[in-house]
């Protein structure tokens, strides 16, 4: 099959990588139809590349039709059409139980210390083969997949796999009033639909922030107050505050995570990790503080006395240093995590309807066959063309 493969630093290829097979009673062979870049896979073209090894699959939000069944899977049959979430859970422990699908006890990577394995993303979270490729096998074949109907387009569902339950568990944690206020701190795909979600779910008034114009062009037009960072720059929280009576918003989604800009020495920690041989790049992420924290120092000034702050955002240092002083002041309330895909599919399914509340069926900007996939990591990397949500087509 053909397979989207990291390489190094900046170098993704598409190449011939042998089949997967069923290697457990319950695992099924999915061929894949549709399979989002995210911009956490942004991380492992810049940042994460000591967790990889070249040849690594990746890729972490797929759908597609069964093509092969285990022995023991009962709830699929060749030919459903299905949704793979990025957490890789069993469904039945005591934390997929609780909710908790990415701290699921039966693929935590203890040898890392981290939670749920996660479908195409580096040796810390299981180094299992994404799904950016023509075929993928799925394990928990009775539990893991989100079965979905014949007939509308792959772009109805897709997001399943990790767009709508993100920003849905990113606007949940946020617990935003009713008719409250929040601030969205980077607009592109999780953060642009938290905004969505959040107008969706009864917020009187959601702003949004970001320095790329067609992200806040495309925010504005779903109901946000989009700020521009490049005009407001350091000045942002007055003028937010200046929105929100001298407050600050209820609650502030972070949905940036260690890009943010504005952070020389950071980013210069970002570009030398990605360069040092793999056991010295693994013990600086894991010892020393190398994410740019901007975005969510700017939560912290953003958010209102006693508000929450939700973080989606991937961050990725084990000591980033955080002004603790002034969040014990405020009283701040912080909340983050992977989201935890099932635990909010029966809410989003829903909406998955004609009448398409929250816009998924145009929520793609670029669609574009698998083999231009590398070209189409470098423009979002980039910035550029307008990209802020591609969907490959193997």
């Amino acid at each position: 099959m053909r397979a989207l493969t990291w390489q190094g630093k900046r170098d993704v290829r598409v190449e011939t990588v042998p089949d997967p097979r069923i290697e457990d009673p319950t695992d099924i062979i999915v061929r894949i139809t549709s399979t989002g870049i995210c911009g956490s896979d942004l991380h492992l073209y810049e940042v994460l590349g000591p967790y990889l090894d070249p040849g690594d699959i990746l890729g972490h939000e797929p759908m597609g039709i069964v093509e092969e069944v285990g022995p023991e899977v009962t709830a699929l049959a060749p030919g459903d059409r299905v949704v793979i979430p990025f957490n890789v859970s069993c469904g039945h422990c005591y934390m997929c139980d609780r909710g908790l699908q990415s701290q699921c006890e039966t693929t935590q990577v203890r040898a890392r210390g981290t939670g749920a394995s996660l479908f195409g993303y580096t040796k810390l979270y299981g180094q299992v083969p994404g799904g950016q490729a023509e075929l993928l096998r799925v394990p928990f074949g009775n539990s893991l997949p989100i079965k979905v109907p014949h007939g509308p387009a792959d772009d109805r569902f897709v997001y399943l796999s990790d767009v709508l339950p993100t920003a849905w568990q990113a606007v949940e944690y946020a617990a935003i009033p009713p008719g409250g206020t929040v601030t969205v701190l980077g607009l592109g795909p999780i953060g642009a639909m938290a905004a969505r979600i959040a107008r969706h779910r009864g917020a009187g008034l959601v702003v949004g922030v970001d320095l790329v114009p067609e992200r806040l062009t495309r925010a504005a037009a779903h109901g946000a107050k989009c700020l521009d960072l490049r005009r407001h720059g350091k000045d942002i929280g007055d003028v937010i505050r200046d929105l929100t009576d001298g407050r600050g918003t209820d609650a502030v989604i972070d949905a940036v995570g260690m890009e943010a800009h504005g952070a020389p020495v950071a980013k210069a920690a970002h570009g030398a990790v990605g360069l040092l041989p793999d056991a010295l790049g693994e013990r600086l992420m894991e010892t020393m503080g190398v994410d740019r924290l901007a975005a969510l120092r700017a939560a912290i000034d953003v958010v209102r006395r006693g508000g929450t702050i939700s973080v989606s955002g991937v961050y990725g240092g084990a000591a980033d240093p955080l002004p603790m002083l002034t969040m014990f002041d405020k009283q701040i309330q912080l909340r983050m995590g992977q989201a935890n895909v099932w635990r909010w599919v029966e809410d989003i399914l829903p909406l998955l309807t004609d009448e398409d509340p929250l816009g998924v069926d145009d929520f793609a900007t670029h669609r574009l066959p698998l083999e231009e996939g590398p070209q189409a990591y470098k423009t979002f990397q980039d910035k550029q063309d307008g990209m802020i949500k591609t969907l490959l087509v193997p």
